[in-house]
């Protein structure tokens, strides 16, 4: 995610005397970074990378809270300018101006106030240059507001017309199946149930909450009134939506990141002053505030050692302390112990000990960490994995015409049973689970491709079996789907796989009856272990006779089993292969030969004699 900060916005809540360059080249040392400077004397703007864990650095506020803490570490006098606002209003479960009914497991944060008698206006210039250095292009007063206060704290607002909401009623909701919103850019969607919606007193879908406002309720030249409206919803329902509809507002990717809740209550309050600043409006002396899920105060335990151990220096308690303090954080020590309070906008990203490391390595400065070059007798042994194998097994595999494919580890519900590992943080429906094995995938793969004719797809990868109470078990799996192949030629390609290594492991190849697929796996290291050596073998002293016998059968029969039988029907039976079929016909090709002499025609014949015998006695 890339951000534009205009300096001038960013001085206002960061004071140095420091060039913008400077600043450039010390954020991206230790923190976000700057991808480079657009623009020029006043109208300079940083670009700048956030990373997905740091929605709280996804702001002009954030930023300068970042800046404040890196450049002292370079020497720099800075200091971040604390918030401050006019507004005065109570915060209250209940206003008379708004009735509300919220579905708390949508919206964990709902905050709302009337503003009355607005003037919409073009904003004033120092705004709407701001809008244009930060990349939005302004539109009336009312709706820049909500922008800057989005830009400028990393809280999306959203601004009502009131007139338009009917009887000044609000249900926050998921959509119902096949219902339809307008959005403010004029495009109607259609929705599902995992979309969250705002319904007005009309039962009128006013607002596609988290991603675009509805067109119903939209600030128009002749809007009086407006509801100034500051939420945080449930970021899983946010993210599905604007990828399914394919709306990527900036808005949508700030809620799908799950920004602080703490922090609504600043942005309502910065929009109030705003709204009465440019617009002249006249709030209401209360803001509507449910709060379902005020997070308690988190905490995480370290120690002295264990971070100097990490970093490879001897910090001081009082060094560490400096560090953590600058970004917030409230370390108390215990000794040598350490307990260390997480502020509200780093709670979803500070989760273990080592995250309070990383945090003190990126203060105290990377550059100021030791180079160490590693030390020991480089490794000549093998390391228990065998990549010529590996190799040897795919590049034969293709040979026969397989395709190699690549498919991914994290995989939805249904491709796994109650025991896979679940991912505390996924990332989405489909990437919850650990992969148990490669069957599913395969599956999926051959189906999007059945109308590609003919074909084999073949994959080498982990899945991840639990373990109870430790580190799931890594096992290298080698898995494969043969479509419109017939079961004979699918199990003569894996035959003669396992004839180039010199295996006896044993085929499953199973057909997976809905699709009309054939699929096999094997555990390659298993597989490995079969492999025997080859002994040598002098060349025989007298040749063989070769003949091809052909056996009908009323009924089909295991070829396999056949071959057996065949051989043991006579010590001078040396080899039999099957090599043809038409209808019930099966052709076996067989080879005699007796180690002390020549077999004669005659001899032969009564070997061949058993053979048909047996099968047709």
């Amino acid at each position: 995610m890339d951000i534009l900060i205009p300096d001038n916005w960013l001085r206002d809540h960061l004071k140095t005397t420091l060039n913008s360059k400077e600043i450039a080249k010390f954020l991206s040392l230790c923190g976000p970074s700057v991808e480079k400077i657009t623009g020029t004397g006043k109208n300079l703007a940083y670009q700048i990378e956030i990373t997905t864990n740091r929605v709280d650095s996804a702001s002009v506020y954030g930023i300068a809270r970042e800046a404040s803490a890196i450049l002292p570490r370079f020497g720099v006098k800075a200091h971040l300018v604390t918030l401050k606002t006019k507004s005065t209003q109570k915060l209250t479960k209940k206003v008379v101006y708004l009735k509300v009914n919220i579905d708390e497991k949508l919206c964990s944060r709902f905050t709302a106030c009337l503003v009355k008698n607005v003037k919409i206006d073009t904003s004033p210039k120092w705004l709407s240059d701001r809008l244009i250095l930060s990349g939005i292009r302004p539109l009336n007063n009312i709706v820049d507001i909500s922008n800057y206060i989005m830009l400028e704290l990393g809280q999306p607002v959203h601004m009502f017309d009131y007139q338009k909401i009917q009887g000044s009623e609000m249900k926050l909701r998921c959509a119902k199946k096949g219902e339809t919103i307008q959005t403010l850019d004029g495009k109607i969607y259609e929705l599902k149930e995992s979309d969250i919606v705002i319904e007005d007193g009309g039962k009128k879908l006013i607002d596609l909450a988290g991603i675009m406002g509805g067109n119903a309720s939209k600030i128009d030249e002749k809007t009086q009134d407006v509801l100034v409206f500051v939420q945080t919803y449930n970021p899983i329902n946010i993210r599905k939506t604007s990828m399914r509809l394919g709306v990527r507002t900036l808005a949508a990717t700030i809620f799908e990141k799950g920004p602080d809740s703490a922090g609504v209550e600043i942005a309502v309050r910065r929009a109030l002053d705003l709204v009465v600043k440019i617009a002249k409006g006249k709030p209401e002396s209360k803001i509507l505030d449910i709060y379902a899920s005020s997070k308690k105060k988190k905490s995480i335990s370290t120690s002295l050692d264990f971070i100097n151990k990490k970093l490879g220096v001897n910090l001081t308690p009082k060094e560490i302390s400096q560090c953590l303090q600058s970004l917030g954080f409230n370390p108390v020590w215990h000794k040598t112990n350490l307990e260390v309070d997480i502020p509200s906008y780093r709670a979803n990203d500070i989760e273990i000990e080592e995250d309070i490391v990383e945090e003190v390595a990126r203060i105290f400065g990377y550059h100021a960490l030791p180079s160490k070059i590693m030390e020991g007798e480089i490794p000549t042994s093998k390391q228990g994995i065998n990549f010529d194998f590996e190799y040897n097994l795919k590049n034969t595999l293709k040979g026969f015409g397989g395709v190699e494919i690549y498919t991914l580890s994290l995989v939805p519900k249904s491709f796994v049973g109650n025991e896979a590992l679940k991912l505390k943080n996924p990332l989405g429906l489909d990437s919850q689970y650990l992969r148990t094995s490669l069957k599913p995938s395969l599956r999926q793969a051959a189906n999007e491709n059945l109308t590609s004719g003919k074909f084999h797809l073949f994959e080498m990868a982990n899945v991840y079996l639990p373990n109870k109470n430790n580190l799931p078990e890594e096992k290298l799996t080698l898995a494969g789907i043969f479509s419109d192949f017939s079961y004979r030629e699918a199990k003569g390609i894996l035959e003669a796989l396992l004839l180039s290594i010199n295996s006896k492991e044993k085929i499953n190849l199973k057909a997976i009856s809905d699709s009309k697929l054939y699929y096999y796996e094997f555990d390659v290291v298993s597989l490995e272990k079969s492999i025997h050596l080859k002994r040598f073998i002098a060349p025989k002293k007298f040749p063989s006779q070769i003949e091809d016998i052909t056996v009908s059968f009323s009924e089909k029969p295991k070829v396999g089993e056949i071959i057996e039988k065949i051989l043991k029907l006579d010590g001078q039976i040396e080899k039999v292969e099957f090599i043809d079929l038409y209808k019930n016909s099966y052709t076996f090709r067989i080879s005699y030969r007796n180690e002390n002499k020549t077999l004669t025609n005659k001899e032969v014949e009564k070997i061949r004699e058993k053979i048909l015998k047996r099968f047709y006695s």
